[in-house]
């Protein structure tokens, strides 16, 4: 299938480390479900949310996953510049929201910051309706094949406007969900990442919230906010490699909007893309799960994967 061929050329882009043809598919689970999504969207200003909403299509037709369960995610800042009626009407419904597509009827959205410039971020909830979760709250959980699934509303964390109590609320929310959700495998995604060698940069403030998803033994974190595409190797809260409990997180806010570089390199970073728009794709199996970049026109970059803990 052309959309999944693996590209064997070096892209004009700061990679690490450089890329390789790989003899794996990407599909290369028996019996995977698939998640595809990305963060930092659809703009008006920008044409590439064009180009990931027709790659997310094309993933979620393709013959090799139709009969699998199937999910698609966003990672924030889901239209520009500020979240409207209007922008999510004139932006994000001609591209992501096209009802003509596969994206809609399976999407599982997150806040970014952008949606809170306007007030309460009402018209992401009115858009969503019931897949952005409780109104004024934005997490919730689902699952896809053997998966749990966790999404986080990182704003509540990081945004002065939420209370202590919202603070607290959520963190008690997600403790329970983990507790109440015993999977082998799971994934907690939200906009703004813990860490990053973006333009924004690491976080400091998701400290606790990576600490509560250490503890309970998660395995995958899926941030936007910086304008590229990083992945870093498992890690503790604190930012210390540990392959046993630690956590991979990976960076994907390609979406579409305006693209961006790298300032200060994390160290744990092992692989980074600038100035490419494309989605993520993660294919989870039993025990285990394949990630992909997926850059627009089909090339597919960073194939990688892991055991869950």
């Amino acid at each position: 299938m052309a959309l999944l061929a693996t590209a064997t050329c070096k892209p004009s882009v700061n990679l690490t480390p450089p890329p390789a043809a790989s003899p794996a598919p990407v599909i290369a689970l028996s019996g995977a479900s698939v998640m595809v999504g990305v963060g930092d969207i659809a703009s008006c200003s920008s044409r590439l949310s064009i180009g990931t909403a027709h790659l997310v299509d094309s993933v979620l037709r393709a013959d090799s996953i139709a009969k699998v369960d199937n999910a698609v995610f966003t990672l924030g800042d889901n239209v520009y510049t500020s979240g409207t009626t209007a922008q999510f009407n004139e932006c994000f419904t001609p591209t992501w929201g096209d009802p003509n597509k596969r994206i809609i009827k399976n999407i599982h959205p997150s806040p970014g910051n952008h949606e809170y410039y306007t007030p309460a971020a009402d018209p992401y909830y009115k858009y969503f309706g019931p897949a952005a979760g409780v109104v004024g709250k934005g997490y919730y959980s689902y699952d896809v094949g053997a998966w749990h699934i966790v999404v986080v509303n990182s704003e509540i964390i990081v945004n002065p406007i939420f209370s202590d109590s919202a603070r607290g609320a959520q963190m008690d929310w997600v403790e329970k969900d983990l507790k109440a959700h015993k999977k082998l495998c799971t994934i907690a995604y939200w906009h703004n990442p813990r860490f990053s060698s973006g333009w924004h940069g690491s976080d400091r403030r998701l400290i606790p919230i990576w600490q509560l998803l250490y503890d309970n033994d998660v395995d995958l974190v899926l941030n936007g906010h910086d304008h590229d595409y990083e992945r870093f190797r498992a890690m503790t809260p604190a930012g210390v490699t540990d392959t046993t409990k630690g956590i991979t997180e990976i960076v994907a806010g390609t979406g579409g909007e305006e693209l961006r570089g790298f300032n200060n390199v994390n160290p744990n970073s092992v692989y980074r893309i600038e100035g490419r728009a494309g989605v993520l794709l993660l294919t989870l199996g039993a025990a285990e799960y394949r990630s992909a970049f997926i850059e627009i026109g089909g090339r597919v970059w960073d194939q990688s994967g892991g055991k869950c803990h």
